[in-house]
């Protein structure tokens, strides 16, 4: 591409969507400015953690099943392109109603993902909701959360035309000029910009876009079920109510374990006042692990994300020509970035 047709891309907001994004039209040659309110990569961000699962079948949704077995290439270029591990391939467990197996194996194998049916038994430390039975998806597992967003903060550094600028809150994007509008005045503007501020996207835009806060449990692996965990998968679908995953040791990373029954609408990011002892009961009343008790508590975390406040999921939408806005949730916001990414690469290519 040449200095006549490069473009200047804004990415406010250095998460997963926005890091990825800007690598995306960096690789695109296109000029890039990353604003980030905190450091880059940012510990409070959404996306930082030590893990976000991947799972690749969508049941009832094939399209959404072909774009996540697409978005798994995608991590794999990525891995080459850092020359970095990000994902660990240890398969996602998802429990069903018994009813529903033979239907959900067949359309796994439909969407070419392969799958094998397990029963309680062969997961003695899961807590599967009655009436269920367990599919294994193989090419799934998870994603090294912090690692990936480490990997491409240390890539973008690296490249010339990119400039990562840390510590620069935005105060206000303006879609019909294109401008953005730093604490202290300055003005920051691009032939596009994405805004994915995480929690903080509702302040900069009209979006009805919800926040949510989640806690999350990390646990000590008990001597004698530590070799069992070594090769366990990624597991969802737990707990009486069906609402429960876990996320296995591996990698320096502590068992995780969280439900969407201590998922709750937050007016703020400020949790410092918030008693989690509650959730934490709750989470560990909700059986996602058999013999929960025998796990040491290791750190509990809260963390919040937007959703579309019409839908609960993610939101991708294209306010004008060169604005983008993205809020997304949880692993499935995380586990689709690259497309997301590649996307806006491609709209900013075909308007330069």
């Amino acid at each position: 591409m040449t200095s006549n047709t490069a473009a200047h891309v804004v990415v406010v907001g250095a998460g997963v969507t926005g890091l990825l994004t800007a690598v995306a039209c960096a690789r695109a040659g296109h000029r890039v400015t990353v604003l980030e309110r905190g450091p880059v990569p940012n510990p409070d961000a959404t996306s930082y953690d030590q893990y976000r699962t991947f799972r690749a079948l969508l049941p009832g949704d094939p399209g959404g099943t072909a774009d996540r077995l697409a978005a798994l290439r995608h991590w794999q270029e990525l891995e080459t392109v850092f020359g970095a591990a990000l994902y660990r391939r240890i398969g996602t467990v998802t429990a069903w109603p018994e009813h529903r197996l033979a239907g959900i194996v067949a359309e796994a194998r439909r969407a070419g993902v392969a799958v094998q049916r397990l029963t309680a038994g062969q997961l003695p430390r899961l807590g599967l909701p009655p009436g269920t039975g367990a599919v294994l998806e193989r090419p799934s597992g998870v994603l090294l959360a912090d690692r990936v967003l480490r990997a491409a903060a240390r890539w973008l550094a690296m490249r010339p035309g990119v400039a990562l600028r840390p510590y620069c809150r935005v105060t206000a994007v303006l879609p019909d000029s294109g401008r953005i509008v730093l604490a202290g005045g300055e003005v920051v503007r691009g032939n596009a910009a994405l805004l994915c501020a995480g929690p903080w996207t509702r302040e900069l835009t009209d979006h009805q876009v919800t926040l949510y806060r989640q806690t999350i449990l990390y646990l000590r692996t008990p001597a004698p079920d530590a070799e069992w965990w070594q090769d366990a998968p990624a597991a969802g679908g737990l707990g009486r109510e069906g609402r429960g995953w876990v996320v296995p040791p591996g990698a320096g990373a502590l068992l995780k374990l969280s439900s969407d029954t201590v998922c709750r609408p937050a007016e703020h990011t400020d949790s410092t006042g918030e008693d989690q002892q509650p959730y934490v009961d709750r989470l560990v009343d909700e059986g996602v692990l058999l013999g929960q008790g025998r796990y040491p508590p290791a750190a509990v975390r809260v963390c919040h994300y937007t959703a579309d406040a019409a839908t609960g999921g993610p939101l991708l939408d294209r306010v004008t020509p060169g604005l983008w806005v993205r809020a997304a949730c949880g692993g499935s916001g995380f586990s689709t970035a690259p497309l997301v990414a590649e996307r806006i690469a491609t709209a900013v290519k075909e308007a330069a």
